[in-house]
């Protein structure tokens, strides 16, 4: 499902309403709600929109479990975080609990292990059927979505819920949801906007199917809904937006 609004403005205002409708759904309907969060550019505005008293106060925050869908692996109060990001600009200013917080990082571990632990968290708070209310995710002028960047072995992963590898054009380790498990929830929101990632997202919505080199084409859920909330500057080169 695609959704084009005008502006960047737009799309995190209807964000942040589908946010707390998801949240206040999943509540009523089986006392919790679990997100995943996303990094980059795209959410800082949602996040903060989140934090102000007209969205806050419509959730409650006590029955909110908070993941994430990737991570550069670096400590949580290094800038490039998206957990240091999804603090600073959202989960410090609502009255989530500590303990329903679960950063992709951990001291004195390598990455493919705690990946392994994470990946045994969400069966113990999701359970089996590993189904979580919400995925929010950005996509990348390359057509990459959470880490699942082009041309990466991860693509490729059909079992696993999590993985951690070596981005070597990044030269880091990258820890990620995969897409087998980003297509079992109930609903997944990706924010994209400018004209940078027009190219990409004609690719990705209207192109053929590569998704070896534009990654986000993984993103078909088995049962939940998949939008795309974009501006109309991204959406410029898309047949749907003539």
């Amino acid at each position: 499902m695609l959704n084009i609004l005008p502006t960047k403005e737009e799309i995190i205002k209807k964000a942040a309403e589908l946010f707390v409708n998801v949240a206040n759904e999943a509540i009523n309907k089986k006392g919790n709600f679990t997100v995943a969060l996303t990094g980059g550019s795209s959410p800082e505005g949602l996040y903060r929109l989140l934090s102000e008293d007209q969205y806050k106060k419509q959730i409650d925050w006590s029955k909110v479990l908070v993941f994430w869908g990737d991570e550069r692996w670096v400590p949580l109060d290094n800038e490039l975080s998206n957990a240091k990001m999804s603090y600073d600009t959202l989960l410090n200013n609502v009255p989530v609990l500590s303990d329903n917080i679960f950063p992709m990082y951990k001291d004195g571990i390598k990455p493919e292990d705690f990946a392994s632990e994470y990946n045994a968290l969400l069966k113990e708070k999701l359970g089996n059927d590993g189904v979580m209310d919400l995925i929010l995710l950005g996509m990348g002028g390359d057509g990459h979505t959470a880490s699942l960047f082009p041309g990466t072995e991860v693509l490729k992963e059909q079992e696993k819920w999590v993985s951690a590898y070596y981005l070597d054009a990044q030269q880091m380790y990258r820890i990620t949801l995969t897409a087998p498990f980003l297509n079992k929830a109930r609903k997944t929101v990706v924010i994209t906007f400018g004209e940078a990632k027009a190219d990409a997202l004609k690719e990705v919505l209207e192109g053929e199917y590569n998704p070896s080199l534009y990654p986000s084409q993984l993103l078909k859920p088995s049962d939940g809904e998949l939008l795309f909330l974009v501006d109309e500057k991204a959406a410029k080169l898309l047949n749907s937006n003539n």
